[in-house]
């Protein structure tokens, strides 16, 4: 009985979802049209290895670890989102010019951060395009580590042929399709692990474990996982399409509701499966997942595969274009996509997802420490603040500074 429950809150949840993306009344909403492309990369950042990352290394207590980074996440974007007021209605261009007053060590943060952003875009294109290979790897019935490199050097490719050739066009046009597709399929995913831990609950199976790391370990491992959480940054960069309000609102409702949902996906996963009980590798969701629904793993791939591909090649664009404006177009975006496929490549056959995810969290620790960085510098010369918020606010951005800079030296990888 509870086995034709879970397959009918599968459909229901990913149906309902999926018709709520579709309601022009939300689709054409603006605040939502700037929701959506943060939203969709945190959730396309990490959601598939997160859960089983945090339920194998912390056991029941993987949800406040989840709690934890989502709140690391939270303050990094409010250093970013004093930055988008300080800078204004001119601000939020890829080159980071700053604000009309900012001093000469802010901007010489801001152009550092843009090459940081940058490089930290080269490494998170090598973990999504790592992913989808893995994820494609799983539909053949010998999968293996192998099998899964060759899809992701076909699958770079691809798109660095598509770069080269201006076909990035044709492949951007896949973003909203494969965000709501993404959120469907998360959805069917949540109500379906609703339904088997309230069933759980009832017959009083709840399974409970605890940590199997230490403590320093768990700080190393969770700056490490910093890039699951990572994607919010990019409101900033939408300068061109809405305004400074916007762009703030837009980062902190994607952040509330990336929190939400993650949360509750890691709860759930937490009092459904015990520490040690799954084999730790890059799908393991879908092992844990076949003995909960039928139709889940496939969805579940179509997910990955679906939300890694999109997000590569926003950030494969996103680069190229970041690197074509910080050395004023003396190196051309192709260029970096020649550059950014080799790294990409080296990082593909000799490390494994895991590693490249710790690369490239701490990439983008460095680059949330430059940021907290130049909110702390901005801060100090605010003259239009009290004189205690102004303390406050340079010491908190200064504290996030620090524990950025951390997280890019001390962060590691987990071990599948």
């Amino acid at each position: 009985m509870a086995e034709i429950w879970i397959e009918i809150a599968v459909v229901v949840g990913g149906l309902l979802t999926a018709g709520v993306l579709a309601w022009p009344a939300l689709r054409d909403l603006p605040i939502w049209r700037a929701t959506i492309t943060p939203l969709a990369s945190i959730i396309g950042s990490g959601f598939l290895i997160l859960g089983p990352i945090l339920v194998d290394t912390f056991g029941s207590y993987g949800v406040l670890a989840m709690i934890v980074l989502c709140l690391a996440g939270y303050a990094f974007g409010a250093a970013i989102r004093y930055n988008i007021a300080r800078i204004g209605n001119h601000g939020g261009d890829a080159e980071g010019d700053g604000a009309p007053d900012d001093g000469h060590l802010v901007r010489t943060l801001e152009k550092h951060s843009s090459w940081a952003l940058a490089f930290a875009y080269s490494i998170s294109v090598a973990y999504y395009l790592n992913l989808f290979g893995a994820f494609s790897a799983r539909i053949f019935p010998d999968s293996s580590e192998f099998v899964a490199r060759l899809i992701t050097t076909g699958a770079y490719a691809l798109i660095l042929g598509a770069g080269l050739t201006k076909g990035f066009s044709l492949l951007e046009r896949m973003e909203q399709v494969t965000v709501s597709l993404k959120l469907a399929i998360i959805a069917a995913l949540i109500a379906a692990l609703v339904v088997h831990a309230g069933f759980e609950a009832r017959h009083d199976a709840i399974d409970r474990s605890g940590t199997t790391i230490g403590a320093l370990a768990a700080v190393q491992m969770m700056f490490g996982l910093i890039v699951t959480v990572q994607g919010f940054e990019t409101s900033r960069y939408l300068g061109n399409h809405y305004d400074v309000a916007t762009r703030r609102r837009s980062m902190r409702l994607s952040q509330w509701l990336a929190s939400g949902i993650y949360v509750a996906y890691v709860a759930l996963l937490s009092v459904s499966f015990e520490a040690g009980s799954f084999v730790l590798r890059e799908t393991a969701i879908i092992d844990m997942m076949a003995g909960v629904s039928v139709i889940l793993g496939p969805l579940l791939i179509v997910a990955a595969l679906a939300a890694q591909f999109s997000a590569a090649v926003a950030d494969t664009n996103g680069s190229g274009g970041l690197v074509d404006e910080l050395t004023a177009h003396a190196v051309r975006a192709r260029h970096t996509y020649l550059a950014l496929a080799a790294i990409g490549l080296a990082l593909t056959w000799i490390a494994d997802v895991f590693e490249i995810v710790s690369y490239a969290s701490r990439a983008f620790a460095l680059y949330y420490a430059l940021q907290s960085a130049i909110a702390s510098g901005r801060a100090y010369r605010d003259e239009a603040e009290t004189r205690g918020r102004r303390i406050v606010r340079v010491f908190g951005f200064g504290a996030l500074a620090l524990l950025g800079l951390a997280a890019a030296i001390f962060g590691t990888s987990v071990e599948g």
